[in-house]
């Protein structure tokens, strides 16, 4: 069952499933964030791992270098064209033994060429989320630190997973700020 505005608001309070939570939509001269009908959408944080490659990177998820990357600290981040930036999410998630959460990119940035990738966040996942913003456009591209970047969709669990992702101990648990791949 997708959970609604009420209910989002419920598990955050009560679980504190987001943290910070915003109870309604901020939308005023920004990329909206908050509370919605059916989802919450989340503020990408002011850093940035920028794709680069003048050291000649290679990108291997079993063997993963920083080489290919540059760091950021900044109100808005630049992506190159046809390249992509890392980041992460300013809330801090903490999902319930029986919901299951899919992110779904914001409609302002799909209609600029800017894709939004992140994986569904599994029941007792913990974390800042890290995303994924690919530039699919010949031309620099903007994003914008502490506004929306994406939206989660909340689903009740019919029946409770015999083995959480805090359970099998998950390489991603508990992650802060901007997390790059592993392998265990």
């Amino acid at each position: 069952m997708l959970l609604c505005d009420r209910l989002i608001g419920e598990l955050a309070r009560t679980h504190a499933m987001i943290d910070p939570f915003v109870e309604t939509l901020a939308q005023k001269s920004i990329i909206s964030y908050g509370l919605s009908s059916y989802g919450y959408d989340a503020r990408v944080s002011n850093e940035f791992k920028i794709f680069t490659n003048v050291d000649n990177a290679i990108i291997d998820p079993k063997n993963f270098s920083e080489n290919g990357f540059v760091t950021r600290k900044t109100d808005c981040c630049i992506i190159p064209p046809n390249s992509f930036a890392l980041a992460c999410t300013v809330e801090y998630f903490k999902i319930p033994r029986d919901v299951f959460v899919l992110c779904v990119g914001k409609s302002t940035y799909a209609r600029c060429g800017i894709i939004v990738n992140v994986t569904p966040l599994e029941p007792e996942w913990e974390g800042h989320v890290t995303l994924e913003f690919s530039n699919t456009t010949q031309l620099p591209a903007k994003i914008y630190a502490n506004e929306g970047a994406c939206q989660f969709l909340f689903f009740k669990i019919a029946e409770v997973c015999k083995t959480s992702y805090r359970d099998r101990h998950g390489k991603y648990m508990n992650q802060i700020g901007v997390t790059l791949p592993r392998t265990c």
